[in-house]
């Protein structure tokens, strides 16, 4: 493409902002970007808001397309599978896939983050750190950014204005006014806090290496991702309010105990428990789903902006750079006709994040409640049976999710028929011997037809 006139500004310099800049200079645009917080290159990120990322296919083929994706190599450790581990300390590991290229990969946010806004600059993309913008006037198209305090706000009038400012975005907050603008948000009534396992002696992890650690107790859980550094990031998810909740553990004392009677084997790797517990702050989670995501062809919402989802499907990376490859394939496509390709691009997409909103939803209640369970554990075998068996026509809804880039709500729809066959299939037997294939075959071929798998 050659050079445009158009300057792009983006707002936010979080993950998807950087990774869009790369895609938009490469393309030959003006790209400069405005964000709230300084540059963490060089202050340090508070602790409690670094929460380890999976990174999966979608996220992996930005990172290809921007060139990036070898480079994140040193900085990743592929997780093969699920390790639950027992009230009473014993271990069950469920593997994600068929083999182990199937793998999501436990990267740091801020390793990341640093990473692209390194890339970003690197392109020629300009990047202005302690800038919060602070409203955008909609009719002149003029946002306004804060330094500091309101006397130091300034204004400026972008040519064209992508909102990459998460979930509490100015942008959209602005966007509210419009007329017959639909929005909703929904907490959930669990909040998290992040926690450490440190490192061994000798720097090792003091758990398995590749996998994705979870403790499942009903209606709380904890989980750990593996850190390069030999660290675990832990996450600890509670419901704001009731007899095991933030809310009920206040003391020290308090803390412990709940760590000892729920998670005793990793309550014993946690010597600075009630230290991270305190210090670090209490998060809470929303999806929110909105529409119109642009106004005209002058300004356009993008990621958590637009699309808030909850982490329990290990999406919110990768749906966010889906959308920014998804973007520029369609800059590809039509140049810098912007007022025809945003809308394109939330036609494109919305039906796809609202499918992946919902989906995290469920797989919420299933890391929680069910992974545990050992009819749960013997549909995945069974899952992962009919898989080897009809590669073309079963893939697990996990799967396709994860290790595939089929449009979200192609998965969430397949997915649903895919259950009902599996609670006929298992109905009667224990073992993945016992599969009655005849009927297998007879469902598969009646319910469904071969998938397009984009490369």
């Amino acid at each position: 493409m050659k050079p445009s006139p158009d300057k792009i500004t983006l707002i936010g310099a979080g993950l998807n902002g950087p990774l869009l800049a790369i895609l938009l200079r490469q393309r030959g645009f003006d790209v400069e970007v405005y964000e709230r917080r300084p540059d963490m290159r060089q202050v340090r990120v508070n602790a409690g808001r670094s929460i380890n990322l999976a990174l999966s296919a979608r996220g992996i083929y930005a990172l290809q397309q921007t060139g990036l994706w070898e480079r994140m190599r040193s900085i990743i450790i592929p997780m093969r599978g699920r390790m639950m581990h027992s009230l009473a300390g014993e271990l069950t590991f469920q593997p994600y896939g068929q083999n182990e290229t199937e793998v999501i990969n436990s990267i740091s946010r801020a390793e990341l983050n640093i990473a692209l806004m390194n890339a970003a600059e690197e392109q020629g993309a300009t990047i202005h750190f302690n800038q919060r913008c602070t409203g955008y006037d909609m009719e002149t198209g003029t946002i306004r950014l804060r330094e500091g305090n309101p006397r130091s706000e300034t204004s400026c009038q972008p040519t064209v204005l992508i909102a990459c400012d998460g979930s509490t975005s100015a942008i959209r907050m602005a966007m509210l006014k419009l007329n017959r603008f639909d929005f909703s948000q929904q907490h959930l009534g669990h909040g998290y806090k992040e926690l450490t396992i440190p490192a061994g002696a000798r720097g090792e992890h003091l758990l398995e290496t590749n996998a994705l650690h979870i403790w499942p107790r009903g209606n709380l859980m904890l989980i750990a991702l593996p850190n390069i550094d030999g660290t675990f990031a832990c996450i600890l998810f509670l419901p704001f309010e009731g007899p095991e909740s933030f809310a009920s553990l206040n003391t020290p004392e308090q803390v412990r105990a709940f760590f000892q009677s729920r998670f005793a084997d990793a309550a014993q790797l946690m010597p600075q428990l009630t230290e991270n517990y305190f210090a670090n702050p209490t998060g809470s989670m929303v999806t929110i789903k909105c529409s119109p995501w642009h106004v005209g062809g002058k300004a356009l919402l993008l990621g958590d902006a637009a699309h808030a989802i909850v982490p329990f499907f290990g999406q919110g990376i990768n749906c966010g750079f889906e959308d920014c490859t998804a973007l520029v394939d369609l800059i590809d496509q039509h140049g810098s006709d912007w007022a025809r390709i945003f809308p394109e691009f939330e036609s494109q997409r919305k039906t796809n994040t609202d499918a992946i909103a919902d989906m995290a939803v469920e797989n919420f209640i299933e890391m929680r409640d069910r992974v545990a369970d050992s009819r749960f554990l013997f549909r995945k075998k069974v899952e992962l049976a009919l898989e080897q068996k009809y590669p073309k026509l079963f893939i697990p809804k996990y799967a396709m999710v994860t290790f595939h880039r089929i449009p979200y709500s192609v998965a969430l729809a397949r997915g649903t028929v895919q259950d009902r066959m599996l609670e006929e299939l298992c109905e009667s037997i224990h073992r993945v011997e016992d599969l009655d294939w005849k009927k297998a075959d007879q469902l598969i071929h009646r319910n469904l037809t071969p998938l397009e798998i984009p490369q």
